[in-house]
């Protein structure tokens, strides 16, 4: 299938850079993302310097953070994404379609509007949470990040728009990121450890300095496997007529997981340099490990290890996209009164956009995640008497994980209905086939679904105790 002819110079945001867009033969929208985001980086480790809390009043931080998020916006999408947008994303991703032509536009305003649309459902949830219910309704962690008082417009906008997370997020709760610009986010966390005992007089200062360096070699790395991989292994090639033809079942197979792959990096280099930006202002940090190191993946989008060795669907999704699976579970999972699992997947393609390789990809992820569960709950244990038999397990599932997932998100790739039914035919749809056997033969262990919870039960308690 033919490809729309690359319009490398096209951008709804500045036009500053066009002649280091020209010279480098990259869009121009591309270069502004990462000029921002590489701008932010240096804004960062400034306000975290300059305009940290021992220098700068609460409100001094939120107008710096909210001024330069406004910014690094219009530079990087136009005005276009705050005089049509907010409330619109719905109508800004149909303009994707018929405006933009099925995403010639690779990086465009819908990207901040989607993380706008999860930070202003999670302060509304969260201050339902606070404001509306009773504490014996929430559970452990929706009574942890309640919100019992009214933001104000700058705490408001600032949480919104602020310049480390308005071109690629992450998605923060709000207690975190007012914690932050107060001045007691690290504060907080250092008081969860006894430093005495670790003979400590005082509490240690933690730099961020070095996972930030950490972050960046992997941004480093991530930029050169997306400029020499992704576009010589390209996901159109899995549908092509010749290709199909000539090629027998199992390579394709190998072949799309090979295409799989090399679509990731430019996920691992956009996700990872936010989250530096984000530690660079010294925002992050999540605690100490049981080794007594400091941890900086609070904000953190994914984990490449888990992500590249996951034995199970479950697995694969906990490490992708971290903070929108969490936005997902907070706002959706936990308080659906109905099939949590089904209704989450439909938010999530809802929230992504009206592309109906989305739909594809989201409808084949519950019918798989299901059958997944169903043979884990069924099987794995006959495979844990042994080592070589749970090293075979082991290496079995990390297979089958692995093509399901490329299997499952190859629509997402591909965004339109006529390749995506070509693809699924040219795989003989087995993996959907494989799955409903499952479901048919297997039995189903039955879960029961509440929306509320005592505050005193775990969280993760209540997680299990959602369709199972």
């Amino acid at each position: 299938m033919a490809e729309a002819p690359a319009l490398p110079h096209r951008t709804t945001g500045s036009t500053l850079l066009h002649p280091l867009s020209a010279l480098l033969g990259i869009p121009l929208d591309q270069i502004n993302f990462v000029a921002c985001q590489l701008f932010a980086l240096l804004a960062a480790f400034w306000f975290r310097i300059y305009l940290g809390p021992s220098h700068a009043s609460s409100a001094v931080r939120h107008a710096f953070a909210t001024l330069f998020g406004i910014y690094f916006a219009v530079f990087c999408f136009g005005w276009y994404s705050f005089v049509v947008a907010m409330g619109y994303l719905t109508l800004c991703h149909i303009s994707r379609i018929y405006i933009f032509h099925y995403g010639i536009l690779t990086t465009d305003f819908s990207g901040p509007l989607m993380i706008i649309t999860q930070k202003i459902t999670t302060l509304a949830c969260q201050l339902h949470d606070g404001i509306g219910r009773q504490a014996e309704e929430l559970t452990a962690e929706q009574n942890r990040l309640a919100v019992k008082t009214r933001p104000s417009l700058l705490e408001y906008l600032s949480y919104l728009l602020n310049f480390m997370s308005i071109i690629a997020g992450p998605c923060s709760n709000y207690k975190d990121y007012i914690a932050f610009i107060e001045g007691r986010h690290v504060h907080m966390k250092l008081l969860e450890v006894n430093w005495k005992q670790k003979g400590y007089d005082r509490l240690p200062d933690p730099s961020p300095t070095g996972a930030v360096m950490y972050k960046l070699c992997i941004t480093l790395v991530s930029l050169v496997l997306f400029l020499t991989l992704t576009k010589n292994f390209p996901m159109a090639y899995i549908i092509d007529n010749e290709f199909l033809d000539k090629t027998p079942f199992l390579t394709r197979l190998g072949y799309l997981y090979v295409v799989t792959q090399s679509a990731k990096p430019k996920y691992y280099f956009a996700w990872t340099l936010a989250d530096a930006v984000n530690n660079a202002a010294g925002y992050g940090f999540s605690g100490v490990d049981e080794k007594g190191a400091f941890r900086w993946d609070l904000l953190s989008n994914l984990n490449i290890w888990n992500i590249e060795t996951a034995t199970s669907f479950k697995m694969y999704l906990e490490n992708w996209n971290i903070q929108t699976a969490a936005w997902l579970k907070r706002v959706c999972y936990d308080r659906a009164p109905w099939y949590p699992t089904a209704l989450t997947f439909i938010l999530s393609a809802l929230w992504h956009g009206i592309y109906p390789g989305y739909y594809f990809t989201f409808l084949t992820g519950i019918l798989i995640t299901l059958a997944a569960r169903a043979i884990r709950n069924t099987c794995r244990h006959y495979f844990l008497s042994s080592v070589p038999l749970k090293m075979a397990y082991d290496v079995a599932t990390w297979v089958v994980t692995q093509l399901a997932v490329c299997y499952t998100v190859a629509p997402f790739v591909m965004l339109a209905v006529e390749p995506t039914i070509k693809f699924y035919k040219s795989m003989y749809f087995h993996m959907h086939i494989l799955s409903i056997l499952v479901l048919l033969l297997l039995p189903i262990r039955p879960r029961t679904h509440s929306v509320r919870k005592p505050q005193n039960q775990a969280n993760q308690n209540s997680v299990k105790s959602k369709d199972k």
